[in-house]
């Protein structure tokens, strides 16, 4: 998987709908994800691995990632087990509560990647933190993400449908009683030295000016993209976490003057009105970087 690939939109389809996980690849999102846990059934489950791994070899001009089940159930080693090969990128580890998950599955994944012939660290994984126990350990889950040697957590991502009912909390259309556990993974991300997180599914598909509102707040608070479960929330997402044309070439001209003042000695400027010192510039850097790996993806 690329580094600097852009991670607006993850379009969830289930592993046990070949029709289904095959039109997921051609939505226009930046990533699939063929889920093996809460989209199957329980009695299912083992045969839809089969499925995956065949809908993984199919041509598709995204990446492709597959939810494995969590940790601590009897399915995660065996899904994990059937869909490593040279066709996936990314494994989805949900409902992560524990470091020693991550170790675990890390080199669970080291060992199939040597068996197999990837490189080292080929498949990232995205853990979701979406349970009470989780987000009390958020720092510490974040640092051990963070710290493995082959460096396949990038980011995080937050579920809110897990952590709400985890919690026995109202999940509203307008979701401000998920703000606090929002910024938490915000900071414990940026804390950690990770990627800014991926941002959780919104359930009220026919609320389409309240999902484009989600996103927008989902951006603004320093989430990178989103995570869908339908199609038509592809291009709303991928809408909210591209930095707008105006804002990019505000960002140029920021970088161009602060390195010319910069370089005469002077760290705090004023550009169109606006204050710029180092976390100013720095922070345009950050968003003509994003502007570029898009850019480079077609998007």
């Amino acid at each position: 998987m690329p580094r600097h690939a852009p991670n607006r939109s993850f379009l969830f389809a289930p592993g046990d709908h070949p029709r289904r996980a095959e039109k997921v690849m051609q939505a226009g999102a930046d990533a699939a994800i063929l889920d093996l846990e809460d989209a199957v059934a329980i009695p299912a489950k083992a045969a839809a691995r089969a499925a995956v791994a065949a809908a993984l070899q199919r041509p598709r001009p995204c990446r492709a990632l597959v939810r494995v089940n969590a940790f601590d159930t009897e399915f995660c080693f065996g899904d994990i087990q059937a869909v490593v090969g040279p066709h996936l990128d990314g494994i989805v580890l949900p409902k992560l509560e524990q470091a020693g998950q991550l170790v675990a599955v890390d080199w669970m994944l080291g060992a199939l990647e040597r068996e197999r012939g990837l490189s080292p660290g080929a498949v990232e994984v995205m853990p979701i933190v979406e349970t009470a126990r989780a987000f009390t350990a958020l720092g510490a889950l974040a640092a051990a993400a963070a710290a493995l040697p082959s460096g396949r957590v990038r980011r995080l991502a937050f579920g809110a449908g897990d952590y709400t009912t985890d919690l026995g909390m109202a999940w509203t259309t307008e979701e401000q009683e998920l703000a606090p556990a929002r910024t938490a993974l915000v900071t414990a991300s940026r804390a950690a030295g990770l990627e800014p997180p991926v941002d959780t599914v919104f359930i009220a598909l026919r609320e389409a000016e309240a999902f484009a509102r989600s996103c927008r707040r989902g951006a603004a608070l320093g989430f990178q993209g989103r995570l869908c479960i339908h199609p038509d929330q592809v291009a709303e997402a991928n809408a909210a976490y591209t930095p707008p044309a105006a804002e990019i070439e505000r960002a140029r001209r920021i970088v161009a003057a602060f390195e010319e003042a910069e370089a005469r000695g002077i760290a705090s400027i004023q550009v169109e009105g606006r204050f710029v010192d180092y976390p100013i510039a720095q922070r345009a850097r950050r968003l003509l970087a994003l502007a570029e790996s898009i850019a480079r993806a077609g998007g």
